[in-house]
């Protein structure tokens, strides 16, 4: 009874669901760091620099493994890479409530957490490729928004339970959600093999080298400018999400909890309504050619800058807010389209490969992000002068994806193709 319901064209759904929880957990315990890192800073006797270091390690560790992620989810069971992986980082974001100096919360945040959600990525995604074919666009937005809504909650919640007990309260009530959550997913989501056609043309089981998804990236000029446009959307995010808490709480006088909420809901409920509209736009679009996949990433990244540029002001509130609602609302236009990209211009066998190899690049690049902006924050004694070093990062991404995707893309997917 049990299988005739997972082969039910209703489980892809429930596969979904799955990994849509799954990847709020796994974005929820990042932004818990960031909601709480003054507390953190101020209990330990760090300074911004090396507070900013933590998240830098933390991106260096998630780089460093992807790959590995990656490989593993191409090679073997892509239900047990995402299961044990939603394990072991719920695990080390538990332990991390119990850091007690500044290389405990080094290994236990940004080598054993950040390790253990590169393994998360690759097969999340392509777990959700394999069982959403014709809704595939749709059921990436809709996986999209645990993202937002992941990062919001988390950033209000920690805030809270850091305000009325302590911050290391708030690494271990979301650590144990983790567990959780990982051990139903042990019993409810099933295996779906990775198969390519052999030499005859028969379905083979995949067993791609580790080097493959790289040599697929790197000869790709599609899929490389989409790994490079996703690295200086990376970078932006990653320095946004790490100090714009601490920025509202040093210059408005915010609480923990307030900062974490402010700094997240704004910015992703525009995203939550931009993510949706982008995906549905896109599988019409794409009907025509599906170039415009990348075109609307483009437009995302060159419309979201013009609110970088005016975030810095200390101000008003209110107009801050207006720019992380619409930094975020374009932002999505990019995220919505992310994957949908990739799997068209790489083969399908190396999905989880390619994907890693983007991750890899994105977040080796985004790892930078917070110690260059604690650097600055340090130096200039404001994160205001960081947000125009932002935009422009955003402005030269979106116009070379333009340029590349009006150029090569129809050709890099044919190419795919005949891969397969």
């Amino acid at each position: 009874m049990q299988k005739k319901f997972h082969e039910g064209r209703m489980y892809k759904w429930e596969v979904l669901l799955l990994l849509w929880m799954a990847y709020l957990l796994n974005q929820g315990d990042r932004q818990v760091f960031n909601t709480v890192l003054p507390a953190i800073r101020d209990s330990l006797h760090l300074t911004d620099t090396s507070i900013g270091l933590i998240a830098t390690v933390f991106n260096l560790a998630f780089a460093v493994m992807v790959p590995v992620g990656g490989w593993l989810g191409d090679r073997f069971s892509r239900k047990w890479v995402t299961t044990l992986s939603v394990l072991f980082f719920s695990v080390a974001t538990m332990f991390t409530g119990l850091a007690t100096s500044f290389l405990g919360l080094l290994a236990l945040r940004s080598v054993a957490t950040g390790g253990g959600e590169a393994m998360f990525g690759p097969s999340n995604y392509s777990i959700l490729a394999q069982y959403h074919t014709d809704t595939r666009a749709r059921a990436m937005s809709i996986h999209q928004t645990a993202y937002y809504i992941g990062v919001i909650l988390a950033g209000w919640l920690a805030g809270l339970i850091a305000d009325h007990f302590s911050w290391k309260y708030s690494f271990l009530i979301f650590g144990a959600v983790g567990i959780i959550w990982g051990i139903l997913m042990i019993v409810r989501l099933d295996d779906r093999p990775v198969v390519k056609a052999d030499a005859e043309g028969n379905a083979a089981p995949s067993k791609p080298a580790f080097f493959d998804g790289f040599k697929a990236v790197f000869t790709c000029p599609t899929a490389l400018m989409m790994t490079l446009g996703f690295s200086g959307l990376i970078f932006v995010i990653t320095g946004f999400m790490t100090w714009v808490p601490a920025y509202l709480q040093e210059e408005f006088g915010m609480n923990q909890a307030d900062s974490g909420f402010h700094s997240m809901f704004w910015t992703y409920v525009a995203a939550f309504v931009g993510v949706l509209l982008a995906g549905t736009l896109s599988d019409r679009l794409a009907l025509r050619e599906s170039r415009y996949r990348m075109y609307l990433q483009s437009a995302g990244l060159v419309l979201g800058s013009v609110f970088l540029f005016f975030m810095g002001g200390k101000d008003s509130l209110l107009v801050m807010f207006i720019c992380f609602a619409g930094w975020g609302f374009f932002r999505a236009f990019f995220d919505a389209n992310t994957y949908s990209v990739l799997y068209d211009v790489t083969p399908e066998h190396l999905h989880a490969s390619c994907g890693s190899v983007m991750g890899m690049t994105g977040f080796a690049v985004g790892s930078l992000a917070p110690v260059i902006l604690g650097a600055m924050k340090q130096s200039l004694g404001s994160l205001s002068a960081a947000f125009p070093v932002l935009g422009i990062v955003w402005v030269v991404c979106g116009v070379l994806m333009f340029v590349v995707a009006k150029a090569c893309y129809q050709k890099d997917k044919e190419k795919a193709r005949a891969a397969c």
